[in-house]
This record gives C-alpha cells, structure tokens and sequence, in this order.
C-alpha cells in the first residue's frame, strides 16, 4: 500500500493545539508549529474507516471494553515487540499522562521522593509537584554526542530515604535514546535492591529506526520486580486527541492505579477511541512501517543539512522517535535569547529544552513528523537566520 506522508493537510481552524495554539504558545501566528508532539500526517485509513463506521451508528452510549480491543493490542505486543501478556494484567486509562499521575498517587505519599531521569517530558515533573511530592533527579549525562544514564548516581538517588518510585521515560523523550537490554538490566537491578516501584512510559516504543530494537522493561522483570508499563496508540498512529492508552502489570501493581483512577470517577471508555485503538493495533502495521521509513530519510536529512550548512547546530539522531533534540549552545545565546531567536529570527516554533528541566537548557525540541517540504523550509529559514547574525 502507499500512503503519501508529502501531502500537505492543513490543520488550521481545527482547535489544534499544535496550529490554533501558536498565538498563545509564541506570541505569534508567523511561526511553523514543529513542537507539540502530534504529526502532521494522516491517521492509518484503517483508522479513519473505522471512525466513519462507528459514527454511523447513531447512539453513543455507554461503552464496554470489547474483546477485539484486546486482542488487537495483544497480538500487537506480541508481534512487534515479541511480549506475550495476559489480557487481564491489561487496565485501560485515559491516557498515558493521566497514569502518571495516578501512579504517583498509587505509590507515594506526599513527601516521597519520586525519581526521574531529565532531560525529561515535562509531565514527568508536575505530576510529582503537583501532588505534593518531592521530585530528585538523576540527570542523563552526554558523552561522546551520545545521551546515557548515569548509574552510579541513580543507585544514590533510590538509596535516599522516602526514595518510592522511578518515572523511566523509553524511548526517550526528548533525547530519543531506545535503552538497551544492559542499560534496561542495570536499572532493574538498583530497582530491586532499594525496593523502587517503576513505571515506564513506553508511549514511543513502536517509533524505533531500523537496526534499533525497543525492549519492554517488563520482558526483564523477575518475580517480584515491581514494574508498570504504559502504552498507546497516540503517538504510533496519530490518534492523541482520542485519549486511550493501556497500563499493563501485575494485579499487586496494577490495582492501585485503577484505584485512583476510581476515586476520580474516571473512565477510559468511549466508543470512538476504542474503535480507533481496535483498528490501528489491527491494521495499521504497513502505515507504522511506511512512516517509520519516511521519518528516516526526513532524521538523515536534518543530520546532513545541519553538519554542512549549519554547524553551530548540533542534531543527536534520535534512535526513536519522531523528536530531534538540538543542541544550540555553539550560538552562544542565553536561553530566552534563543527561544526569542528561533520565534522571530527564524520564524520557527520550538520546544525550548528548559522545559525539559536539567541538561535542557541551550538546546530546542524539533517535531520531525511533517512533510519533508515542511521541514526543509524550516531548515532553510534556520540556515538564513543563522547567516544573518553578527559574526
């Protein structure tokens, strides 16, 4: 099947936060939104077909979790990432930054501390600030152009008194590192040693290059390992406006969040994101494939554009990912300088790496998923902003 990732699909006036929310955003319209992480691409057809069917039926009730539903997701997880679960370690949420915060409520009290790992999705953050938790920090470390964990630190950080919980963010947003089976291992032992509960958002796990291979966390827990996992459609398929994603974990971890989740009287059921998760696990396989190609040649050629006409910009290649971390530093800018810079020189709107907390700071979050004619412009709009300034 071919499916056309060149087409330009305009966006505007349809309440998108990427687009319609410039202006507030950036203090401008005049921007390329390349920020938000949604893309600018069609859904799978077998998505939108879906949708279609299902909004032909004119009652939209109460919905169940229906067995097809399941099963797409099972054998989803099976095939492409060779993890057999059991549907009834499966609890639907509405959505994978909700769980964040559910989970944290599960596992700590206000005071703990929570662990993350910055440069990190900001959610990250306020989900352990908003609830009145501590949030420590076991920051990456660069090395070699190349973003690691720092492991003896992170065995510091879960020694600490109160320390309950790891939010592990893999694929990596936004360095967009796919952890290895040692790096995975390596975790899970200090995980185990200081009793750490670990809830990994793997909401990125189908968007690897090829020669990158995601490993589920939970494929290298042994019993008693207290794992979580979160994933969902949104981000494979491009369906984040639906809300729905899935924790899958054992019941002793599993049914705390659910009980958060049920204090609130919230539900992750409804009969459009359900179709639409249905379908995509099911049929959206070739689209995911097709994607994943063309976002390769899009990474490649930011790579190449960026080390022969703009090396005061630095691209680390995201081994997952539809994300481009940045590094700006060579421009010399303080970091509202450089925000400033991107918005009015360049016209380009960016996530500034500040909001990514620590190791964020001189660099910009790039959204790659768009037509290849968007982000040359980008490039090219960069490139004559760069020229521009004072030598």
């Amino acid at each position: 099947m071919h499916f056309d990732f060149d087409h330009p699909i305009s966006r505007d006036g349809t309440a998108s936060v990427k687009h319609d929310g410039r202006a507030a955003v950036f203090g401008t319209e005049a921007v390329t939104p390349l920020w938000v992480a949604d893309m600018d691409f069609a859904a799978p057809p077998a998505v939108t077909e879906a949708l279609i069917e299902r909004a032909r039926h004119p009652v939209y009730g109460y919905t169940t979790y229906p067995d097809g539903a399941f099963e797409a997701l099972e054998r989803w997880l099976a095939a492409r990432h060779g993890w057999n679960v059991a549907r009834e370690h499966i609890h639907f949420c509405p959505g994978v930054v909700p769980t964040l915060y559910a989970a944290v409520q599960a596992f700590t009290r206000p005071g703990d501390n929570v662990i993350v790992q910055p440069p990190v999705y900001p959610p990250f953050f306020s989900a352990i600030r908003d609830t009145g938790r501590r949030v420590v920090e076991n920051p990456l470390v660069e090395r070699d152009g190349r973003w690691t964990m720092d492991f003896d630190q992170l065995e510091g950080c879960a020694a600490r008194a109160g320390s309950k919980l790891l939010l592990l963010c893999s694929p990596h947003n936004p360095v967009g590192r796919v952890w290895t089976h040692e790096e995975l291992d390596r975790l899970l032992d200090i995980a185990r040693r200081h009793e750490l509960v670990v809830l990994a958002d793997e909401i990125h796990a189908d968007l690897t290059y090829p020669g990158v291979r995601h490993t589920p966390l939970a494929t290298l827990a042994r019993s008693g390992d207290r794992v979580l996992t979160t994933v969902a459609p949104s981000k494979t398929f491009n369906i984040p406006g639906l809300g729905l994603s899935a924790l899958i974990a054992e019941e002793a971890e599993r049914e705390p969040v659910a009980r958060a989740f049920g204090q609130l009287h919230v539900s992750a059921s409804n009969p459009f994101s359900l179709a639409a998760l249905e379908a995509a696990y099911r049929d959206g396989g070739p689209w995911l494939d097709a994607l994943m190609a063309y976002l390769e040649t899009t990474r490649d050629e930011v790579i190449d554009v960026l080390a022969h006409r703009l090396p005061l910009v630095h691209a680390y290649a995201p081994e997952g990912t539809y994300l481009m971390w940045l590094d700006c530093r060579p421009l010399g800018l303080d970091d509202a300088a450089l925000r400033d810079f991107f918005i009015r020189e360049a016209g380009l709107g960016l996530n500034p790496g500040t909001t990514f907390g620590t190791g964020g700071s001189g660099h910009m979050r790039l959204n790659l998923a768009s037509p290849r004619a968007v982000i040359r412009d980008a490039l090219e709009r960069l490139a004559q902003a760069v020229a521009k300034r004072p030598a």
